[in-house]
């Protein structure tokens, strides 16, 4: 379900964990029990990202599932996280795309996921939106990709790259035809006129530049997106090749755009 290699999560954590909105994560918190043990589901967990975000932030015992049809990933969670006081971690694997109404959603205090809701469907998204509600508990989704991505120095070809890269980003991620940029404002319409409270918050992405290993994958993600949907390859090649050598001499700043929301029941 996730389709990302440990090695791109491994970089991509610093970049978020620096990125994730203070205030929505702080209004997720406080809807939270206040005292006691807490549990949350987490979906599309990977190498468990969530749990690294926000366990040391709450104060108290807590409980999480990890959902993810990635084997793999969810061992290395396990592992990451099987040392820590206070802090039980449980995988499923488990195909969100067919299985997802097998989860009792309201056997947890909350849900959360990341970097996940601009991988799938509306219709998905829907039926998301519909369980969580039918819970009422709090949910919280973090880094969702809004179509924003900027570089510089600046390059003519950028904006075709960022068109093309969003283009991409709306093509089968496992689920169907992906919301990609929309997915975070789709989310906040539907939780609005399901009656819960919803709030957003920029959570960009701002590499410094001596994150060489990380900026050369995304980079080349760009490039490879571009190739798929048809962008001139000798402008590509061009392009590419100008910045990995800005890359490589730390000239190249990159902000990338994401969103997190969460979503409260009244």
């Amino acid at each position: 379900m996730t389709g990302f290699s440990a090695e791109w999560l491994d970089l991509r954590e610093p970049v978020d964990l620096a990125a994730r909105n203070d205030q929505v994560e702080h209004t997720f918190f406080s809807a939270l029990p206040q005292t006691g043990p807490v549990r949350i589901l987490d979906l599309a967990s990977g190498a468990g990202s969530t749990v690294a975000a926000l366990s040391h932030k709450l104060n108290r015992n807590q409980t999480w599932l990890l959902t993810d049809n990635d084997h793999k990933l969810l061992d290395v969670a396990n592992s990451r996280f099987g040392s820590f006081q206070g802090l039980q971690v449980q995988s499923e694997i488990l195909d969100l795309s067919r299985e997802m109404k097998t989860l009792s959603f309201d056997s947890f205090d909350a849900i959360t996921t990341s970097a996940f809701l601009d991988l799938v469907t509306e219709e998905f998204l829907a039926n998301l939106v519909e369980q969580v509600v039918a819970s009422q508990k709090p949910f919280l989704a973090s880094l969702s990709y809004d179509g924003r991505a900027i570089c510089a120095p600046a390059d003519p070809l950028d904006d075709t790259v960022r068109q093309a890269m969003n283009m991409h980003q709306q093509t089968d991620k496992g689920f169907g035809a992906a919301l990609g940029p929309r997915a975070w404002s789709v989310a906040a319409s539907l939780f609005r006129l399901a009656g819960y409270d919803v709030m957003t918050g920029a959570s960009d992405w701002t590499p410094t530049a001596d994150s060489q290993p990380f900026l050369k994958l995304l980079l080349e993600g760009w490039g490879q997106a571009a190739s798929e949907v048809g962008v001139n390859a000798a402008e590509l090649d061009r392009w590419r090749s100008r910045r990995l050598s800005e890359i490589s001499d730390q000239s190249l700043s990159v902000c990338v755009g994401h969103q997190d929301l969460v979503a409260l029941p009244r």
